[in-house]
């Protein structure tokens, strides 16, 4: 089903270029002893840099697809896989050893270069997924998925190893002299800032950044070494703290890194609104299979709902609603889960009555504001 549905964005959203896939876990907060998946989790929506929340629930790991949407002007992250990762306790007395969420992570994205095997692959994620075994085994395979995280500004970074002389003895280096660290160089005066312009940073429609770039090994002992492009990026304002990226492909725009990676804020986006609109956290199963059914199907209804509100606006512009207080010029998901609704009630659950000489009880302008309220009832 996952393919399917993945072969149907493509159609209906070509992309030239690579195609950019964002990847993270979200927490649906559940409890009740027969949920057996279950675990204790930080809460990342109610957790902040100095205070972490504690929440019981399910982790689940998503697969979206990020893409410009034409009727909404900005790029969604459409789901496209969702899966169960369990905790720790789950694996207890299974006989078998904990499935990290890099693991699946690894299982998911060798399973979309499986579906897509001639496609240019780019995966964004965030530094929970800065794992050498991990970005190592995307860049082995034989069509590589290129990868853009954060990375730790105080990582080990070296220059590659040099060239093996003839008749030398001893095992081939790994690594050359180790490099600056990326933390040192924001203070260092002598860093070669370039200050570039982005057309979208989180939300905002332009903003001047400051970035320096460069290629090394990243390194950890007993690990094999990992070729990346390193991208440094601070804020001439100062408004948000200073961040390094890291892209598996060394020969990667550095202003390219960047723009991929702040998509990946929409995966943010999505979990949000499945849970105001399509009822993610409000299902009352315990079932083992009916819990592995039910979340994903509701991330998947968002990329359905995106699908057909797309093909709906091809014969006109979706309706926005708008308040006093927020003048919104372009349609959310609100508005495009409103359109869906309209079409699948209007037109095959409430038809009107036929011209053959029926009275009509209500006039049409009302009856088209009750399906409004209707359709943008939570």
């Amino acid at each position: 089903m996952s393919r399917i549905l993945l072969g149907l964005l493509l159609d209906a959203f070509p992309t030239s270029g690579p195609l950019v896939f964002g990847l993270d876990d979200t927490i649906e907060r559940r409890r009740g002893a027969k949920i057996a998946a279950k675990g204790i989790y930080r809460d990342p929506v109610r957790s902040s840099h100095s205070h972490t929340v504690k929440a019981s629930g399910l982790r689940w790991l998503s697969l979206m697809l990020l893409v410009a949407i034409p009727f909404a002007q900005r790029v969604w992250a459409l789901p496209v896989l969702t899966v169960l990762a369990p905790s720790e306790r789950y694996y207890q007395g299974k006989g078998r050893s904990h499935k990290k969420l890099t693991d699946w992570a690894r299982q998911m994205l060798i399973q979309l270069r499986r579906w897509l095997p001639r496609r240019d692959l780019v995966v964004v994620a965030d530094s929970g997924y800065a794992v050498l075994e991990l970005l190592k085994r995307l860049q082995a395979l034989s069509e590589p998925i290129w990868a853009v995280t954060r990375l730790r500004l105080d990582a080990a970074l070296y220059e590659p190893a040099p060239a093996r002389l003839p008749g030398q003895s001893g095992r081939p280096r790994k690594k050359g002299k180790r490099i600056p660290m990326l933390e040192s160089r924001l203070s260092d005066p002598r860093t070669p800032w370039q200050r570039v312009s982005l057309g979208e940073w989180y939300g905002e429609s332009k903003r001047q950044l400051e970035l320096v770039c460069g290629t090394a090994v990243w390194y950890h002992a007993g690990k094999e070494p990992l070729p990346v492009r390193w991208v440094l990026v601070r804020d001439p304002l100062g408004k948000f703290r200073s961040q390094a990226l890291i892209c598996t492909n060394q020969e990667a725009d550095p202003l390219q890194i960047v723009q991929w990676f702040t998509k990946r804020w929409q995966l943010e986006v999505t979990f949000a609104e499945v849970r105001a609109h399509l009822g993610v956290e409000t299902q009352r199963q315990w079932s083992a299979l009916a819990i592995a059914r039910t979340t994903p199907c509701l991330l998947g209804l968002f990329s359905l709902v995106t699908l057909f509100a797309h093909y709906s606006s091809r014969e006109g512009t979706l309706s926005v609603q708008r308040t006093a207080w927020y003048a919104k010029q372009l349609p959310t998901f609100s508005d495009a889960l409103q359109a869906v609704r309209r079409q699948l009630w209007q037109h095959l659950g409430f038809r009107l009555s036929l011209p053959q000489g029926d009275i009509g009880k209500l006039p049409r302008p009302l009856l088209d504001r009750f399906t409004d309220v209707l359709c943008y009832a939570a």
